[in-house]
């Protein structure tokens, strides 16, 4: 019979690449899931190592039947992986995100040496190699080793079920495949029925009709059946493998957005990465399982598993609780002309190891992946991609994530089956209204298509606080402000297939160095850590976990308040909030998600909301001037920036747009090498969109007083721009 053993423990680990015939001393001992770059691909600076490492370990040769095969398999290294054993090459991988097999048994010795060599180093032929987030090295997930007999199942998983559920007649018609080395037949087993299967040429197929079918569900009913493979010999068992799936159809209209066994189900949720302060992406299940809970709590009803291939772990917990996952590969942000063949196979691996989730309802061809410019070798890469997802899996349809610079009649986007946008209007430049134009434009002109949003976002550090919250002040003030408006777009257009929210969790991004922390993005509703979820957090909580009635009060973190009267803004799921100051009823209010009041303030005061039988609590204090140490940068007060100024009309200035800046010669050199340092301190991603031709022309219409104002004074800081203002004032028009 088939035999799993778990291989994650007596590893030593060493920073090279020569594979030893004896492991010398002085290599670390670990055990996996392990990353090099748990600490330092956080701490900023995009300096985390990249390079190449060995693991090793030791094991004696594993009980093996007469023709018996022993394989190992390991779930993730990142990115590229060399297996040896004792000496001998056994295996090569290109992709950090998926699972892969090696054989061992023609190598195996009494006493064995295995080394798994390991790189995350730069190259320009597997993805990603830029992105805004930490390329981690390591054997980050589970390592096993599994013998079976002669006669056995191949491939990972080994099994796909294929079901087609007719929901008016209650049925489904489910396709079981499997691969086999060495059997006759196979038997098939679902729902207490048996099917003896012949095999030919290494494959099995039969159709199972199963009938008073019961529909998974999504988050009201994720009910899964179980497929079951087995292979005999002399009337025993040798080889079993099984896999889970549900019943249910989809549908994406784009005037009515997702459906889900013929109903309206409209897809709002968060993306999430795979990492957490001080462990990277050596994420154990017990990370997995409160990570997942936290989506549930949220009461998203869909995640996008970004930008790769996701633990199985993962996958499963979204099929157990309903969760819809769009799923995709790490074609990201820069097309490059080498890494064709490895966008084919991380795709064919993504599909073939996901292709039993119910919970996945699309394959993700790239993201944001005409930052760096468009190319007919990018063009024709998705064109390839698409065929290949639509020949692996004829059931789901392909998507994109777009740029938001990405103009709305590109060819691009007719490649997909569906797409989607990432929309940071009011976070990094324009207005908050320009997200809601955006997408009334693009349905106006583009009816027939199916749309979404893939991302949407603004980070927030909990330190921050803010009475007059302003974009760019990485306030978790503003950040409520921000979803506030998103909310209320995505609740009015329902056409929007699917909604994604950047993102659910902190995550690390090592070029970052803005917020007040080196190496995060901080768009997350919950930090890094998990242990804060920010106020924003149960704003969607209030409008999507209709289950759990709950109140929240914001501002707990803004206790010190130099105003004479204050804004207490309240989330609840509940129709009705009653404002308690001080042991005194003041106000109630009835309406949806959102409450506030304004209550003056003279000391030190207790505030209490009350919503049925939830009630939460913060203090507050007037204090005699605004605490510093809730404004990120000096607090002179962004809006104040310019205003001391004078002008010169006849001379270029801040307040003069950048198409005009950049046109001249002179103003075009100081204002290029202020716009390439603002860049430098968001990361990779940032520099590469600064040649992007559809956002220069989208900035060329806004002065630079706008976009300085925009990026915050942590990123040009008052004296600077009083300095570019000068330069700019002694050059004429």
């Amino acid at each position: 019979m088939r035999n799993v053993i778990n291989f994650n423990s007596d590893w030593l680990f060493c920073k090279t690449s020569e594979v030893p015939s004896v492991v010398p001393a002085g290599w670390e001992p670990v055990s996996l899931p392990h990353t090099w770059n748990a600490m330092d691909g956080q701490d900023g600076g995009n300096d985390y190592w990249r390079g190449t490492a060995m693991y090793c370990k030791s094991f004696a040769r594993p009980e093996l039947e007469k023709g018996g095969r022993a394989y190992l398999q390991i779930n993730g290294a990142a990115n590229i992986a060399d297996v040896y054993l004792n000496g001998r090459k056994l295996g090569h991988h290109e992709g950090g995100y998926s699972s892969f097999l090696a054989d061992l048994t023609d190598a195996l010795f009494d006493e064995n040496l295995l080394c798994v060599v390991v790189s995350n180093a730069e190259n320009d032929y597997v993805y990603p190699q830029k992105a805004d987030f930490t390329f981690y090295g390591g054997l980050y997930r589970d390592v096993t080793m599994i013998t079976v007999p002669a006669f056995h199942f191949v491939g990972i998983p080994g099994i796909h079920v294929t079901p087609v559920a007719d929901v008016a007649n209650h049925t489904a018609r489910v396709t079981v495949e499997t691969w086999v080395a060495g059997a006759d037949s196979v038997c098939i087993r679902i729902s207490g029925e048996c099917r003896n299967v012949a095999v030919a040429d290494g494959y099995a197929s039969t159709c199972v009709i199963l009938d008073h079918v019961r529909l998974w569900n999504g988050t009201e009913d994720p009910y899964l059946y179980t497929a079951t493979a087995q292979i005999y010999c002399d009337g025993e068992i040798v080889d079993e493998i099984s896999a889970r799936f549900g019943c249910r159809t989809i549908r994406f209209d784009p005037q009515k957005g997702f459906f889900l066994n013929g109903s309206e189900y409209p897809l709002r949720g968060v993306s999430r990465h795979q990492d957490r302060e001080g462990i990277g992406n050596a994420l154990t299940m017990k990370e997995h399982q409160e990570d997942l809970a936290l989506i549930r709590e949220i009461g998203a009803n869909t995640v996008r598993l970004a930008h790769y291939q996701h633990a199985q772990e993962f996958y499963d917990l979204c099929d157990e609780s309903g969760i819809i996952v769009w799923a995709e590969i790490p074609y990201i942000t820069e097309h490059m002309p080498g890494g064709r063949a490895n966008t084919l196979s991380q795709m064919r691996e993504l599909i073939q190891q996901c292709y039993n989730h119910p919970s996945v309802v699309c394959w993700g061809l790239s993201n944001e992946i005409t930052v760096g410019g468009m190319s007919d070798d990018l063009m024709e890469n998705h064109r390839e991609l698409n065929d290949l997802a639509h020949a692996l899996d004829h059931t789901r349809p392909t998507t994109m994530a777009h740029a938001f610079m990405l103009e709305k009649d590109s060819p691009l986007i007719d490649i997909a089956d569906i797409g989607s946008y990432n929309l940071y209007f009011g976070w990094y430049l324009g207005t908050l209204e320009q997200n809601d134009a955006f997408f009334d434009e693009y349905h106006a002109k583009y009816p027939r298509r199916c749309i979404g949003f893939s991302e949407y976002g603004a980070d927030a550090n909990p330190r921050f606080q803010s009475a007059s919250p302003e974009q760019g002040d990485y306030s978790e003030t503003y950040q409520c402000m921000y979803h506030e408006h998103i909310l209320n777009l995505i609740e009015t257009r329902p056409w929007l297939w699917a909604t994604h929210l950047w993102n659910l969790f902190d995550f690390a991004a090592d070029g970052r160095d803005e917020g007040g922390k080196k190496g995060i993005n901080q768009k997350g509703l919950v930090t890094f850590d998990r242990k804060i979820r920010k106020d924003a957090f149960y704003l969607y909580k209030a409008a999507w976990n209709r289950k759990d009635p709950f109140v929240h009060l914001c501002g707990s973190r803004y206790a010190d308040r130099a105003e004479s009267e204050t804004e207490i803004k309240v989330y609840s799921n509940q129709e009705q909030v009653s404002l308690i100051v001080d042991g005194k009823a003041v106000a109630q209010q009835h309406g949806k998600n959102v409450f506030t009041f304004r209550i003056p303030i003279t000391g030190e005061h207790k505030v209490t909301a009350i919503a049925g039988d939830c009630t939460d609590s913060i203090m507050i204090r007037r204090v005699g001037q605004a605490n510093s140490a809730y404004r990120f940068g000096s607090g002179s007060g962004v809006s104040n920036w310019f205003d001391e100024e004078g002008f010169d009309s006849s001379c270029f200035s801040i307040r003069d747009t950048m198409g005009a800046l950049m046109q001249n010669p002179k103003t075009a050199g100081i204002v290029g090498a202020l716009m390439e340092k603002a860049r430098a301190s968001r990361g990779d991603v940032a520099k590469s969109a600064g040649s992007n031709a559809s956002l220069q022309k989208m900035m060329a219409g806004m002065s630079l007083q706008s976009i300085l104002r925009q990026a915050g004074e942590h990123v040009v800081p008052p004296e600077a721009v009083k300095q570019l203002n000068a330069a700019l004032q002694k050059i004429k028009k």
